[in-house]
């Protein structure tokens, strides 16, 4: 009866753990009430100080490059897109219903003998990339349908079956690196075509030997991956969300420490594994399993405190939800340029990095209005992008003009809504040790006026420094003023407290 009564105990904590790993996206994190002992937690520590993961807290801008069999529809087949029933880009696949055309799944299986990929330049997507100040690239090697764009030795339904042959994630792995760009390898673990891929957790024996073929081929491609590509700095895994693969918790720790074992210093984000009690991203004790939170997908923390101090990244579409190719984006809210940088500001503020996605066509060409962004957003962060690369998060209260950014002395103010009167003001702390002294517009280097505004109220623990903007200064953008903290020239006057 003990025993009853200690695992239904468990089991509570459990799912009260669970229940907060989920609602973490969506508010602060809460820790379980009581630790559990758990053999399949964290494998690194928190917070890792080597090469690889300080270059990630630096990196500010990210491209993220969708791209397989999936370009080839375009998000729609004869006429049909999502809008009209068919699943979403790279997940087209799974459409089904009255509004999928007969024989449909066999149709996209075999539509890697279209792939020609006929204007396929890695080195210009790598140049364009760079233009654009992207610092790291994840790339799709192998999305849910489960065709492998490199040359794998597990697989038939692989790149050299297709009419372009050649191995894609190399070429991409080469060009991005020789532009200076770090690579990170988006795999995923759930594939659709796979026969020995179960969604349930293995029951039968027949069942178990059929997962555990689909573990070893798994393990195969992901080590074959490090081998062929010894350049890339992490991975970014997908689709293991199925009671399968979460059944696997043993297997899963294993081959992580494996990874890391042949790769030093590899990153991998909180999406790889879990527990053995089933909690992902977290375990049951609320630590972090993985480098870094991956769970900011398409959303952001509302509020620093939310992160509890761990690395993360923000993955984001221009459409609403589209990561694949999409022929048409007539009738969607496309995000424009300043909505990215925004996004962008929003991230770095609170030491995170925004992931922007690509979905190239079938033939390798971008879509142009992800074109327009890559230019418009390049030319932005060529003025710009000392507020966004190596920067931390500010401890001033937040503004409503904008975001902040710090490095060393220097601070940012991202300034997102331009004050009417042209007057910055700067929230400062009364206990602060360090205020504005100076200040510049990065666009073109123009010094402004920086003055103390102790605007009286009561009760107030703040102060405030005005920067005063040229009323001849135009920008139809978010602008970013430089400012140089150094130690307060004057303090509040002590004047009587109102007696209430």
């Amino acid at each position: 009866m003990r025993n009853i009564i200690k695992r239904i105990a468990l089991s509570t904590l459990f799912i009260s753990t669970c229940s907060c790993v989920w609602a973490q996206w969506t508010g602060p994190k809460k820790k379980p009430a009581e630790q559990v002992e758990l053999k399949y937690g964290p494998i690194t520590p928190t917070n890792r100080k080597d090469a690889n993961m300080e270059a990630f807290r630096d990196y500010g801008l990210g491209q993220f490059i969708h791209w397989g069999v999936y370009a080839i529809p375009g998000n729609e087949w004869e006429g049909v897109s999502a809008r009209g029933g068919a699943a979403a880009s790279e997940w087209i696949r799974t459409w089904r219903g009255p509004t999928a055309p007969k024989g449909w799944q066999n149709i996209y299986d075999n539509l890697y003998k279209q792939f020609e990929a006929k204007d396929f330049d890695a080195k210009k997507w790598a140049k364009q990339a760079k233009e654009m100040g992207a610092k790291y690239l994840i790339f799709t090697t192998k999305h849910h349908d489960g065709f492998a764009l490199w040359p794998t030795k597990y697989s038939d339904y692989n790149i050299t079956k297709s009419p372009y042959k050649k191995d894609i994630v190399k070429e991409v792995v080469d060009a991005y690196t020789a532009e200076g760009i770090d690579v990170y390898l988006y795999f995923s673990v759930l594939e659709w075509n796979n026969p020995d891929y179960l969604y349930a957790e293995p029951k039968t024996t027949e069942e178990n030997e059929k997962f555990n073929r689909f573990l070893k081929y798994t393990r195969n491609q992901l080590l074959e991956l490090l081998d062929n590509y010894p350049q890339v700095k992490g991975l970014w895994f997908d689709g293991t969300w199925d009671a399968s693969w979460k059944s696997a918790y043993d297997f899963t720790y294993q081959l992580e420490k494996e990874l890391r074992d042949k790769h030093k210093d590899l990153v991998i984000g909180s999406r790889f594994r879990n527990d053995e009690n089933g909690a992902r991203h977290f375990d049951s004790n609320g630590a972090l399993l993985g480098d870094y939170e991956q769970g900011w997908e398409r959303k952001f923390p509302q509020d620093y405190a939310w992160l509890d101090g761990n690395d993360w990244d923000a993955v984001m579409t221009i459409p609403p939800n589209g990561w694949g190719y999409m022929k048409d984006w007539t009738g969607l809210y496309t995000k424009t340029t300043d909505d990215i940088i925004d996004l962008m500001m929003q991230s770095v503020s609170m030491n995170g990095n925004l992931v922007l996605n690509f979905g190239p066509d079938g033939n390798g060409l971008m879509h142009p209005g992800e074109d327009i962004i890559a230019k418009e957003l390049g030319d932005w962060m060529k003025i710009n992008g000392e507020a966004v690369y190596g920067v931390r998060h500010s401890d001033l209260p937040v503004s409503k003009l904008g975001y902040y950014t710090q490095k060393g002395e220097d601070l940012y103010l991202t300034v997102i809504n331009r004050p009417v009167n042209n007057n910055v003001r700067i929230t400062v702390p009364k206990v602060a040790t360090e205020v504005p002294v100076a200040a510049l517009l990065l666009d073109g280097l123009q010094s402004l006026g920086v003055k103390h505004a102790d605007i009286g109220l009561d009760l107030d623990k703040n102060t405030y420094y005005d920067i005063t903007l040229p009323k001849s200064f135009q920008s139809d953008r978010a602008f970013v003023i430089k400012i140089k903290m150094g130690a307060p020239n004057s303090k509040s006057d002590r004047l009587m407290d109102a007696k209430m």
